[in-house]
Parts: C-alpha cells; structure tokens; sequence
C-alpha cells in the first residue's frame, strides 16, 4: 500500500455517480449490463470515471463501482445458496433509533428498499466469478495509459451480506455469518490476486447500534467482537498492506444524534487485519472524534480519514480540508495519513442525495486542501505537481 511519503495522497471510498445511460441499465436490471452491446458501454464507462478520478487529481482510485446496482445487493448474484425474498420492503432505517427520535422525517425522506432481498435456503457458495472478473478485466482495460499511484476494488463485508440476506438454514446466526465470510474469502483474495487492493465496505460495524434501539453500548460491542473475528476469517492469507477497512454510518442524510460514537468501538475496528482504516471524520456528528485516534497504538497503519462528506451538499473550503488532513498526520505522522471522504456518493445506483456536479467539486477541494496540507506538513508543493 501505497504511503504518503512525499505528499498527502488522495482517495475516496469507492462509489460514484454513474452515466445517466448506465445507470438506466442498472435500475431497469442489474444483470442487463451483461448483454454484448452494453458490455461495451459498462466498460466504457468504467474508463470515463478511471479518466475522470486522475482529472480531478485523486491518487488512488477505483472503477466507481459502476458494475454493481449498489456496495452490498450486488451479493444477490454473487453467492449460492440464496433465494429471492418475497416478504415486503422496508425503509433502511425502519425501528431505528433515529426513526423513532424523528418519524415524521423518516417516513417523508426515506421510502423502503426497492432492491431485492435474498434468503438462505442451503449452502452459502461463492458464484459470482463471472461478473468479478468483468469489473476486474473492465478496470484493468480503463487503467491503460493511465497512472495513478494505486488502485482499489470494494467488497462488501461478512456482517453486511450477514444483515442484507436472511437465514432459514444454518442453526445459528454466527455459523450463517462464517460461512459467509468462507465465501467472500474467494472475492477478496481474487481481487488483491489481480494486482488490486481490496477495500472491506463495513458500515454495519458502527451501524449496529442505532439500528437495534434494545441494544446496550456493551453488547453491541460483543456483536462487533464476533463480526471482527469473523471478517478476519475472511481475510485470512491475505497480506494486510493489501487491505483497506472502511465504515461509516451510511447514506443518511438525517440528524444523526443516535450514531454510536467512534470512541465506543475503535478499539474493535484496529484489530482488523487490514494496512488503513478508512473512517468518517467531516460530519458535524463526528469530526470532533478526531481526538480519540490520539490514545490508539496504531503500529504503522495508515488512515484515511473521511475530509470531505457525502451528509451534506456544502463544498468544503480546500483550507478546512487541509485543516482536517493535518490534525491526523500530527497523531499518526503525514507519511501515514491518507485524505479521504465519509462515505460513498452513490452506493445505491440511483441515489440522488448529492448532485454528480457537487461530487466532482467536492473531490476537487479534496484534492485541493491535500496539496494546502503538504504545503504544510513538507514545506513546500507536492514533487509532482510543482
């Protein structure tokens, strides 16, 4: 994994607004991206946003995940064992904590899922070679001619296939949840094999607890004990300079005031086996938590704190971006600092919470505010961009 050595490098967290014509596709039928003439313009598509990452100046980059209909449904075509579940649909944060403090904004803002739910009725196997390497082969096609500093494919974390599928076959939750992460072993190891890093999209890891209004502080940090484990199952034998870990607390534009605090599990989260966390730190409900990084033996690892977030359509100032960036390098030190952002701007194809043209001006300030920061913390411009 790639270090900020010489400047601050830049990333994101993996999701992008896609093509009005792609995402047609994708909302119409998710398989439909498969269909020859199609094919053609998902890997198009995929070079356009490759094209579209370096422009804007990010460093390490991915294909937008514009293969799959969101970070986590995608699993539907992935994984064996699984049938369509015909119960009814329910809004994302339906009996959350948050719902209950405010429902009459949730009811107005947040409609159910339209994606299919799956369940298990048999042995979970890993099935989705086939599309795994169209996006693989998809990116790597984009990626000629082109040189950012290193690149990065998302997947999506055992707990999260774990909360999006339900069980009606293993005997306990905890087997289901390890034999998800068996199969997901397959993707992630595939991904790192290609020459890629692989990114572990976890937003359930901290979600948990606002979703589970019964749930005390202490056991939803013995339910996250268990999904660590069992994620680092799932990474096993992969080297950990490979792996990126990222959680969040989702696509939600809404007060927010029941987000668990960072403080209560990061503890947790540093034992996954990974080279870089990646985190929200730009919201106003979490960038002061900052300062908890400060009590954290890091041994090394990198983070990539979230310096610019998808929970508002304001553009940051490129100075408070450079801001954010230099309270971490002073925790962990500049070379293991990444400049990242919150969350995704697009998980699920179609989401309209932040204009694709507020997307790319705020990858910009990122971009921006990361060359105020080595300005900064080297005292002088970035080598390359002088």
């Amino acid at each position: 994994m790639k270090r900020s050595t010489e400047r601050i490098l830049t990333t994101h967290v993996g999701s992008l607004p896609r093509p009005p014509d792609l995402l047609e596709l994708l909302l119409a039928d998710a398989s439909a991206v498969d269909q020859p003439a199609n094919a053609a313009r998902l890997r198009a598509a995929v070079k356009e946003i490759v094209e579209k990452q370096i422009e804007l100046g990010i460093d390490v980059i991915d294909d937008g995940e514009f293969g799959k209909p969101s970070f986590v449904s995608y699993v539907n075509e992935r994984l064996g064992g699984f049938e369509v579940d015909t119960g009814p649909g329910t809004g994302p944060w339906a009996g959350s904590r948050e719902a209950e403090s405010f429902p009459e904004f949730y009811a107005e803002t947040h409609a159910a899922s339209r994606q299919r739910h799956m369940v298990c009725t048999g042995p979970i196997t890993y099935k989705g070679h086939k599309p795994l390497k169209r996006d693989i082969d998809n990116l790597k096609a984009a990626l000629d001619g082109a040189k950012p500093a290193e690149v990065f494919m998302p997947a999506i974390s055992p707990s999260n296939v774990e909360d999006w599928q339900k069980n009606a076959y293993y005997k306990t939750q905890e087997e289901f949840l390890f034999a998800i992460a068996d199969a997901m072993h397959e993707e992630y190891r595939t991904i790192v094999e290609a020459g890629f890093l692989v990114q572990i999209d976890d937003p359930r890891l901290v979600t948990y607890y606002m979703l589970r209004p019964d749930a005390t502080i202490a056991e939803c940090r013995k339910w996250a004990e268990v999904r660590v484990e069992a994620l680092n199952h799932a990474l096993r034998g992969i080297p950990e300079e490979k792996i990126r870990h990222h959680t969040c607390y989702g696509i939600n534009m809404g007060p927010r005031v029941h987000d668990m605090e960072f403080k209560h599990i990061i503890d947790i989260v540093v034992k996954i086996r990974a080279g870089a966390y990646s985190f929200e730190a730009a919201n106003p409900r979490h960038e002061h938590e900052w300062k908890v990084w400060r009590d954290v033996k890091l041994d090394g690892k990198a983070l990539i704190p979230g310096v610019i977030s998808h929970s508002t359509v304001l553009v940051e100032h490129p100075e408070l971006v450079a801001d954010r960036i230099v309270r971490f390098a002073e925790i962990a030190g500049r070379e293991n600092v990444i400049a990242g952002s919150d969350c995704g701007f697009a998980t699920f194809a179609g989401s309209r919470e932040i204009h694709p043209s507020i997307v790319w001006a705020k990858l910009k300030a990122l971009t921006e505010g990361a060359e105020l920061a080595t300005r900064q913390l080297w005292g002088r411009r970035s080598p390359d961009r002088a």
